[in-house]
């Protein structure tokens, strides 16, 4: 009986010494980083996409760089363009939009299955991701995305817009 008992206490031992070593060991400084503002545009894209020839628009503008593509799926036509912006240009371009609206922005619905042209908004945030599909119907808050595609406008290349 003698070795039995000893043989439990050593295994409550040992147990109790490698719980003790194991919650003691140095954990690894966690990297703490500043959280990023939920509400802060990471991205926008506007795209124009449908009718009888596959015509396509798209553009994506982040903090730091504009891209356009166009074409028609056709005839295989296909044009690329990409640019840096600077944040001055950036903070210009988001400041039309208003990130309490975007909430109640209403889309309607596609046009593309009558040959329409479906014009279709992004808005990217750390928290969100904001898509509008023709939203211009709702005119009490398309106001902020006519004013974008304005802006847009002056930075693209003629060809584009």
């Amino acid at each position: 009986m003698m070795p039995t008992t000893k043989n439990i206490y050593l295994k409550i031992l040992f147990s109790i010494f490698l719980l003790s070593a194991f919650f003691s060991c140095d954990k690894k400084e966690s990297v703490q980083t500043v959280p990023k503002n939920p509400y802060e545009i990471t991205s926008i894209s506007i795209s124009n996409i449908g009718g009888s020839l596959g015509y396509y628009r798209i553009i994506k503008v982040t903090k730091d760089s504009i891209t356009a593509e166009k074409g028609t799926t056709s005839t295989q036509n296909h044009k690329k363009w990409h640019s840096a912006i600077n944040a001055d240009t950036w903070k210009q371009l988001t400041s039309s939009i208003h990130m309490v609206d975007l909430d109640h922005i209403k889309s309607s619905p596609s046009q593309q299955s009558v040959d329409g042209i479906d014009e279709t908004f992004q808005i990217r945030t750390p928290k969100k991701s904001h898509i509008y599909v023709n939203a211009y119907v709702d005119t009490v808050h398309y106001n902020q995305f006519q004013q974008l595609k304005e802006q847009i406008d002056h930075i693209l290349p003629k060809e584009y817009k």
